[in-house]
């Protein structure tokens, strides 16, 4: 008797754990810029989670179970991002992370995943997240580096061989701005004005002016993201300074056009493929995706698609393809299968991960070069 009532539990205990591991969810956690200076950011790239993950969650989710995103927005507060990265660990106990929008807040949470062995998948730019590489640490947009390269590949295609930076003071602007200055003689280039504003700033008419004034500056390329490129696109145009205007990534977003207005015709703008994919040429390694992901985003949010939502696709898909390949919630199997990442065709470019490099892109399909016309994208030429 004694026996078959201990079989009964054992078989009752049994069930009840198998039903708890069948209702089990897989946690996600994502720290984005959704309201603040930065939402132009965060804003797309929440949206782009929230409407993937309900798709594979209808879909049947991962390996049986539903995804549950736990998000917070930061505002692109580096001090919020360090408190909702600890609450992500600590209490939510989440598998990864995607996220933050920015670098300054990447940055200042990179030790906290680390300690945690938590894998994180950054949306930030700043080659630093990455470089050295750190065993936790990912990141899905191209570099502030591989920016700089962009450029200085278009500068020596029209002979041009003195350069005017003028950068934010934030994390990307003074990580771009330290990059350009590095890569800058690769290409034969001289850096002739080095001006920065701050991103309280609302003029940086007496910077441009100075750049406009050296008789040596045949182009100009600002680092940075946010109002900051905006204010220093209309600057430009009030100075009716004819040198061509270069911007960064960072401004990857009709946002900037629409901020900027009339004042950002003729501008250059380093950008990921997406912007544009219905622009592509038909053998562009990622353009099927990237047009997808157009089509779909601009279907769900009757809003024009932009760069920065295409990198929370891309961060989410390489988590959940993890997950399913180690076959786990167990972090640091998670991480193992991210790093081993191949050939995903991502909004971004083409993803191949290794031990030796936590991005994984290059600048032949992760960045495109394009110039405003019109009050739209076009490809440069």
């Amino acid at each position: 008797m004694v026996g078959k009532l201990i079989l009964r539990f054992v078989v009752s205990l049994f069930l009840f754990i198998s039903l708890v591991q069948a209702s089990e969810t897989i946690k996600i956690g994502a720290i984005v810029a959704a309201t603040g200076p930065a939402s132009f950011l965060g804003d797309p790239e929440l949206k782009t989670l929230q409407h993937y993950v309900d798709k594979i969650n209808k879909e049947g989710g991962v390996n049986g179970k539903q995804i549950e995103l736990i998000h917070y927005d930061t505002g692109a507060n580096p001090k919020k991002a360090v408190t909702f990265v600890k609450r992500l660990i600590n209490q939510d106990k989440v598998v990864a992370i995607i996220g933050p929008s920015t670098s300054g807040e990447t940055m200042a949470i990179i030790k906290f995943v680390q300690r945690a062995k938590i894998p994180l998948m950054s949306m930030a730019g700043a080659v630093a997240i990455i470089d050295p590489v750190k065993k936790y640490v990912f990141k899905i947009v191209a570099t502030d580096r591989m920016a700089c390269e962009k450029v200085m590949e278009d500068l020596k295609n029209r002979s041009i061989t003195n350069l005017a930076l003028i950068s934010g003071t934030g994390g990307f602007g003074k990580s771009m701005r330290k990059q350009c200055k590095l890569v800058a003689p690769k290409y034969g280039i001289d850096i002739v004005a080095d001006e920065t504003y701050g991103k309280k700033d609302s003029d940086m008419t007496s910077q441009l002016l100075k750049i406009k004034n050296n008789k040596k500056v045949q182009a100009v390329l600002n680092a940075g993201f946010g109002q900051g490129p905006a204010i220093v696109t209309k600057n430009y145009a009030q100075l009716h300074i004819k040198h061509p205007l270069y911007q960064s990534h960072g401004v990857a977003s009709k946002k900037f056009i629409e901020i900027a207005g009339g004042a950002s015709e003729g501008v250059k703008v380093v950008a990921p493929p997406v912007v544009v994919a219905d622009k592509l040429s038909d053998n562009f390694p990622n353009k099927k995706v990237a047009l997808e992901y157009k089509n779909e985003y601009e279907k769900a949010f009757n809003s024009q698609v932009s760069s920065f939502g295409g990198h929370a696709y891309d961060a989410l898909y390489i988590v959940v393809d993890a997950i399913k390949r180690a076959n786990s919630l167990d972090p640091r199997k998670i991480r193992d299968e991210i790093e081993n990442t191949k050939n995903f065709e991502g909004v971004d470019g083409i993803v191949n991960l290794s031990p030796k490099d936590h991005l994984g892109l290059d600048t032949k399909t992760g960045m495109v070069l394009l110039e405003i016309k019109n009050g739209d994208w076009e490809l440069a030429k």
